[in-house]
């Protein structure tokens, strides 16, 4: 791991929210969109919302909708079920019921939507919910382990800018 981890990263990504799939991209980025906001990650809200707006042909409505109470948008029954799906995985994966997956199915979602939500929703707890993001996208306390690492980063970057000015 190291300098190119953020090459699996992004390539995981792109698969999850642009590969072959039943899901539209835009519900996909709608999931990730939920993940994000109850992350507070601000750069992963806005970009995944400017994607889906073009999804959604402009309509940013929907957008903020979805971010304040999803089950009041104007959205597909079977995506509400599964951004409920995604906010278990994002507060406490523990929470994430039977009752949960069967009433997805029963609302037509299929066990590979069901499956790429808990990939799409774990892999935003992952990337904005540990810390890895810049202290002013959220109040949210972050790890011991996670602001060493987020303080380490911040001085290499300064002594690699002091380098080059050099």
């Amino acid at each position: 791991m190291g300098v190119n981890t953020h090459i699996a990263l992004n390539g995981t990504a792109d698969v999850l929210l642009r590969g072959l799939n039943t899901l539209a991209p835009a519900e996909r980025e709608l999931i990730a969109i939920h993940v994000s906001a109850e992350n507070g990650c601000v750069y992963c809200q806005t970009i995944h919302s400017a994607i889906a707006a073009h999804y959604l042909g402009g309509d940013e409505q929907i957008l903020a909708q979805v971010k304040q109470d999803f089950q009041k948008a104007p959205i597909p029954e079977k995506l509400k079920a599964l951004l409920c799906i995604a906010g278990k995985i994002q507060g406490d994966g523990k929470n994430l019921t039977d009752a949960d997956i069967q009433g997805a199915r029963k609302l037509g979602a299929t066990d590979l939507e069901i499956h790429d939500t808990l990939l799409i929703a774990s892999m935003f707890c992952m990337c904005t919910g540990n810390g890895w993001r810049t202290g002013e996208t959220s109040s949210r306390p972050r790890s011991n382990v996670t602001q060493r690492l987020v303080r380490k980063t911040q001085r290499k970057s300064r002594q690699n800018t002091r380098l080059k000015e050099h």
